[in-house]
């Protein structure tokens, strides 16, 4: 590989990562939202456990307090029963202890199943405890890392901005026109393209023989005859060859 393509390599490879820092960069509020969602929807779900935990109590609250008047209701009735000088008022009394005992066995069972319920619930809320507790650090954690990581990015573009101006100035201006042109008119940035089994890896047009022969054994400079882009076989897989040619 001659010394002017090798730069074109080494400046395609830093354009293709500014290319996706930029991309990383344009796209952070969308990423930060993501992880916010993420997050979100990760609490929804145990603050939904929570709150079926405070309705089962709220209900077991109310049911308890239905038991409690319908008791008191049931001791006045009983009084009533004692104290009843007719068979009027005397059916009447049984009557109503009979719908008051109802209700409070009712009561009771309901009482039962809603503590089931909360039992469950907070079994639940016992195997997650570990996960609830370190929810609000996590979330934290995990969004200062990507707030870190989105400014190395920006310091990395930077970088890389500042210095690809610099390959400019040693490689012949016919070859950085080439590739200016090519990668003003490539969609995805590519213009040097590696040679990977056979085949342009920019648009998998398969290469002729004559082409991988010229590539290994020329310093010219290749182009892809499908995309035009610039070809070059990488320096370890030149030696590869030559090796098992030797």
């Amino acid at each position: 590989m001659n010394a002017d393509l090798a730069k074109l390599v080494e400046l395609q490879k830093t354009d293709s990562r500014i290319r996706q820092l930029k991309k990383n960069i344009e796209t952070a509020d969308e990423r930060r939202a993501a992880i916010e969602q993420e997050f979100e929807e990760h609490a929804s779900s145990i603050r939904e456990i929570q709150n079926r935990k405070k309705e089962a109590s709220d209900t077991k609250a109310h049911i308890e307090a239905g038991i409690a008047e319908a008791k008191t209701s049931l001791e006045r009735a009983n009084r009533n029963l004692t104290t009843a000088k007719d068979q009027k008022q005397y059916e009447a009394a049984m009557r109503e202890i009979d719908t008051l005992n109802k209700q409070i066995s009712k009561g009771e069972t309901d009482a039962l199943e809603t503590m089931e319920t909360i039992d469950e619930v907070d079994g639940v809320l016992n195997e997650r405890a570990e996960e609830i507790a370190s929810l609000d650090s996590d979330w934290k954690t995990k969004l200062a890392d990507f707030e870190a990581e989105l400014e190395s990015e920006k310091r990395e573009l930077a970088e890389l901005t500042g210095s690809r101006g610099h390959v400019f100035e040693v490689v012949s201006p016919r070859l950085a026109s080439v590739y200016n042109r090519l990668i003003d008119r490539s969609r995805d940035g590519i213009a040097v393209a590696e040679v990977t089994d056979g085949a342009c890896s920019a648009c998998f047009m398969a290469l002729r023989k004559q082409m991988i022969v010229q590539l290994r054994t020329t310093p010219e400079i290749i182009t892809c005859e499908s995309c035009t882009r610039i070809l070059y076989i990488p320096e370890d897989l030149e030696q590869g060859v030559a090796g098992g040619e030797a």
